[in-house]
């Protein structure tokens, strides 16, 4: 029996079926692949034509383009530095109203028996702003003009390791990337030669270690890479003895070769990240000894930052390991030099301010060993015209109580103390000559202007040009962020 000849109903219907089923794939590959880029799988399918450091845009207009955080490990005091405390100096040896230590946990103070404790320095005004300093931060006091100094942080964590994380990575938890790793994340790197985030280590090394210049979840490009500031830069960084340069760079070429081909197969991210990390280690070779020979800095610029500044005589401090005025100093120096090359973020660490006795034996000599080389790098970059485009900040995890530490038997230092501390900022757009925020006559709370450790957080990367809320990375099926859920921009901050 013949067949009915079709229809145009019957085509209609075929010919649709006919292209689903020969189109499926290709339509499920489209879906699915915009699953995965939604999730930031295919990601790296961006860095096959650049590298992960490659410069990219801001959400906004930025004004600050570089970062120096200088963190003071282990806490300093600020009502012996930056807040000064007439009242508690009058009160000096009396017990704090039960009412405020009722639900407070410390880390040794005994509540019972714990007295107030005055500073034993003296305070005076510098600038034309006016701005209240530590007789111990003469040079500072110098430029006075150029600070925002915030009185009003508070953090949620009182021991050092937690309050060092979430200072870092907005969050106390392991395994989360760092602000420089989020910067590095988010904006890339001008340098070509150097990482987009460097770490510097001076005095004892903090208790947070290696976790607080971690990528955590990014790709292990973003995360802090740390230089020694004498020596060989970067350990392991040279060439075996006898290894000739162009032998090196074949057999690098023919490893990219290698990659790129597995990466072709795989689209694994990782793969170009080790390519990327190779070339870069290839070219920090030949940057890096250049960068920390300071010869070629004039005379007058070493001795602006006291390069060569011996210890004092007659101070000591936990703070110190070795010649560490030399070593903050050229740190201070180095990050100037990092920062001209088109490095992000530099991260230098000082620790330890953790004293918890022997306050006014051991504070003069850690102020002492920061307060010139800062000083001097805020005006040198200044005079360069980079303190526009880089943020100078100084800080630490939380402050120190009011009362002294009874903890150990003399009363001769402070405790932890998350409820209010102080920060100080220069460049990039922020205030200068500003003091933001008040706390109480006692320096035990704040009455003024409280700010996150997420708020500070967030004015840093809108200064960048970024919105926090939007800089995010998807992993294990969640948006993070620097901020986490939290984080308020400060615009009083913002000249």
């Amino acid at each position: 029996m013949p067949l009915a000849p079709p229809t145009a109903d019957s085509i209609l219907t075929h010919a649709r079926r006919d292209f689903l089923a020969s189109t499926a794939c290709g339509l499920g590959a489209i879906g699915l692949g915009a699953a995965f880029d939604a999730d930031g799988i295919l990601h790296a399918q961006s860095s096959s034509t650049g590298t992960p450091l490659s410069a990219r845009s801001a959400h906004r207009e930025p004004q600050a383009k570089s970062c120096i955080f200088i963190f003071m490990a282990g806490a300093p005091s600020q009502m012996d530095l930056f807040d000064p405390k007439p009242q508690l100096a009058q009160r000096d040896g009396q017990p704090l109203p039960e009412s405020l230590l009722k639900d407070v946990r410390f880390a040794f103070i005994k509540k019972n028996s714990a007295r107030l404790m005055g500073s034993s320095f003296r305070f005076r005004k510098h600038g034309d702003c006016g701005m209240e300093l530590s007789e111990l931060l003469p040079h500072l006091g110098s430029v006075a003009d150029d600070l925002l100094l915030v009185r009003s942080l508070r953090s949620k964590q009182f021991n050092h390791h937690p309050a060092q994380l979430l200072m870092q990575c907005g969050r106390a938890e392991f395994g989360l990337p760092t602000m420089g790793a989020w910067l590095s994340y988010g904006l890339g790197t001008e340098s070509q030669n150097l990482p987009g985030y460097v770490v510097l280590n001076s005095g004892t090394g903090s208790s947070g270690g290696a976790t607080l210049w971690q990528s955590g979840f990014l790709p292990t490009s973003y995360a802090g890479v740390l230089f020694r500031n004498q020596g060989e830069p970067v350990l392991n960084l040279r060439n075996p003895q006898g290894l000739p340069t162009q032998l090196q760079r074949k057999g690098l070429d023919l490893l990219k070769r290698l990659n790129s081909s597995r990466f072709s197969q795989f689209r694994d991210p990782a793969i170009n990240e080790r390519v990327a990390s190779y070339e870069l280690a290839y070219r920090m070779q030949t940057a890096t000894p250049e960068l920390i020979d300071l010869a070629s800095e004039p005379k007058h610029i070493r001795e602006l930052y006291g390069v060569d500044r011996p210890e004092p005589k007659g101070l000591t401090s936990r703070g110190k390991s070795g010649e560490t005025f030399k070593s903050l100093a050229r740190n201070c120096l180095l990050a100037r030099r990092l920062v001209e090359r088109g490095v992000r973020f530099v991260n230098i660490i000082y620790a330890s301010w953790d004293h918890h006795a022997n306050l006014a034996k051991e504070l003069p000599y850690n102020a002492g060993c920061v307060d010139q080389p800062i000083a001097a790098l805020i005006q040198d970059l200044k005079q360069r015209g980079l303190l526009e485009s880089t943020i100078v900040a100084w800080g630490s995890e939380f402050g120190r109580t009011p009362l002294a530490d009874n903890g150990g038997g003399k009363s001769t230092g402070r405790d932890h103390h998350p409820f209010s501390f102080s920060m100080l900022f220069s460049g990039g757009g922020l205030k200068a000559g500003h003091v933001h925020g008040k706390t109480d006559d006692l320096g035990w709370g704040i009455v003024e202007d409280p700010v996150e450790i997420n708020d500070m957080q967030a004015t840093l990367l809108h200064q960048f040009g970024l919105d926090h809320l939007k800089l995010t990375h998807r992993f294990q099926g969640r948006d993070f962020r620097l901020t986490d859920i939290a984080g308020n921009v400060q615009h009083d901050w913002i000249a």
